[in-house]
């Protein structure tokens, strides 16, 4: 298991933006991660005294980059990557700051080749589905922008 210290060292989100645990397990395909940032009332995403389940897409997101960071093997941080598109995503709550269980998050590799990847993700409380779908990841976009005039 990997802690936040180690999962703040490698992403690029810091202080309360970095919300995740702990990595619980990952391979090669995947990555399952835990959360109980979603239960505090200073979450850097809550409006109005609220955090909506789109948030979930975030808690993926950086699911992802820890992955990247894991299969990268280097303990610096991964290259920068961007998302890009979300597909096929199900909202099936509401909020997450009402949910009283840890945050489990799943991000699968689909497919992917050195600059573009494709994640399948769940986030879970207990045996209940919060949110899901598809995202696709750019890394090092801005150098494949090519020069700029």
């Amino acid at each position: 298991m990997l802690d936040h210290a180690w999962l703040a060292a490698r992403l690029p989100h810091q202080a309360d933006m970095c919300l995740l645990d702990t990595v619980d397990d990952w391979s090669a395909e995947r990555i399952l991660c835990r959360a109980t940032s979603h239960r505090r009332s200073d979450h850097p995403l809550r409006a109005d005294g609220r955090l909506g389940a789109a948030g979930a897409v975030e808690y993926a997101a950086q699911a992802m980059a820890a992955h990247g960071a894991l299969l990268a093997g280097s303990d610096g941080r991964p290259r920068a990557g961007y998302l890009v598109s979300l597909r096929s995503v199900d909202l099936a709550v509401e909020r997450l700051d009402d949910v009283a269980d840890d945050l489990e998050i799943v991000a699968e590799r689909l497919s992917g080749d050195g600059n573009n990847v494709l994640y399948g993700f769940a986030v879970r409380a207990g045996d209940r589905l919060l949110a899901g779908g598809r995202a696709a990841v750019i890394l090092d976009a801005d150098a494949m922008a090519g020069p700029r005039p």
